[in-house]
C-alpha cells in the first residue's frame, strides 16, 4: 500500500465519517498557480457548461476524462494526491475523471443531495471503491454553498437516485429519514485544503448567495480491481503516471491550451447520467 499523508487515527476517522479534510495539503504558491490558470483558462472556459438546479439557478462546471499534462495534471498525478488515495482503497488507483466547479457570486446553483456512486453505478463500476478529492481553490463557507455532508452516511449503501432538474439526486424520502439520524457537517475549507471523501457519502451544496465565489477542483479516481464491466461516459482501468509533488510549481501556470494533451472532454451532450436515471425512473412508472 502507498505510503500518503493518513495517519492511522485519520484513516480510522475516513472509515467512521466517509471523508476526511487534509488542511494545507497544497501551500498558498500552488494554489494560487492553480486559480490564476483556472480563472483565466479560455479552453477550460470554452468547456463549460451548465446545469439546472431545478431551483431557477445553473451550476456550471467543466469535466475531463485524463488528466494531461497541464497544471490540472500535475495536481491530479503527484504522489500527495495518488498515494493518499491508493491508502484509502488499498489498491492501485488510476483517474476517473476531474472537474472544476465553478461556483460564481451571487449566480453559482446548488448541488442537490446525491451519492457520486449513484452517477457511477449507471457507468458499470461494480464497487464503490472509488475516491473524489475536492480540492479549494477559493474560500469555500456556507455562505458562498460550501459542500455539506452527512456524516457516516456512506455506510448506507447506494441509494436510489432520480432526476432532479438536470441533475439526479438521491431519493429525497430516503435522504429525509437520514437527516434524522446523522450529523449534518458543513465542509467549510481555505485554499489548498483537499477533502477526501467516499463514493457512497451523501453530500449536497447550497446556492452562492454570496459576494464571493466558490471554485473548486475535484479529482476522481477509482481502484484498479475496480474496472467498469462496460464501456461508460468515463475511461476504464488506464495506468496513472504519477509526478513529484514539486511538479506544480515546475509546470507553473500551464493551463488546457498550452498542452497537446488529450483529455477527452466530457461535453454536456455526452454527459447522459441523469437521463438515464430518468428513463429507468420512466420504465418503473409504466
Amino acid at each position: 500500500m502507498s505510503e500518503g499523508r493518513f495517519t492511522a487515527q485519520q484513516l480510522c476517522d475516513y472509515e467512521r465519517d466517509g471523508f476526511y479534510i487534509l488542511r494545507s495539503l497544497f501551500d498558498c504558491e500552488e494554489i494560487d498557480l492553480l486559480a490564476r490558470s483556472a480563472k483565466h483558462d479560455r479552453e477550460l472556459d470554452r468547456r463549460s457548461f451548465q446545469r439546472d438546479d431545478g431551483t431557477g439557478a445553473d451550476i456550471r462546471l467543466s469535466l475531463w476524462n485524463h488528466p494531461g499534462e497541464g497544471i490540472y495534471g500535475m495536481f491530479a498525478r503527484c504522489r500527495r494526491m495518488v498515494d493518499s488515495v491508493e491508502q484509502l482503497l488499498c489498491d492501485e488507483a488510476y483517474h476517473y475523471h476531474s472537474k472544476m466547479i465553478m461556483k460564481d457570486a451571487k449566480i453559482g446553483g446548488a448541488w442537490a443531495w446525491h451519492q457520486d456512486y449513484g452517477y457511477w453505478y449507471e457507468n458499470g463500476v461494480l464497487y464503490p471503491d472509488l475516491v473524489s478529492v475536492y480540492i479549494a481553490v477559493d474560500p469555500a463557507t456556507k455562505d458562498n454553498g460550501c459542500m455539506k455532508v452527512l456524516t457516516g452516511s456512506h455506510k448506507l449503501g447506494r441509494i436510489d437516485h432520480l432526476q432532479s432538474g438536470q441533475q439526479a439526486g438521491a431519493d429525497l424520502d430516503r435522504v429525509h429519514e437520514v437527516e434524522k439520524r446523522l450529523p449534518l457537517a458543513y465542509c467549510e475549507m481555505s485554499p489548498g485544503d483537499a477533502m477526501f471523501f467516499h463514493a457512497n457519502l451523501l453530500h449536497a451544496s447550497d446556492r452562492n448567495n454570496s459576494e464571493n465565489p466558490r471554485w473548486g477542483m475535484i479529482c476522481c479516481y477509482n481502484a484498479k480491481h475496480n474496472d467498469p464491466y462496460k464501456e461508460g461516459q468515463h475511461p476504464g482501468y488506464t495506468p496513472l503516471t504519477k509526478v513529484d509533488d514539486d511538479a506544480i510549481k515546475r509546470v507553473g501556470i500551464t493551463r488546457f491550451s498550452d498542452t497537446d494533451s488529450n483529455v477527452a472532454w466530457l461535453a454536456d451532450r455526452d454527459d447522459n447520467t441523469a437521463a438515464g436515471i430518468a428513463k429507468k425512473q420512466a420504465l418503473k412508472s409504466t
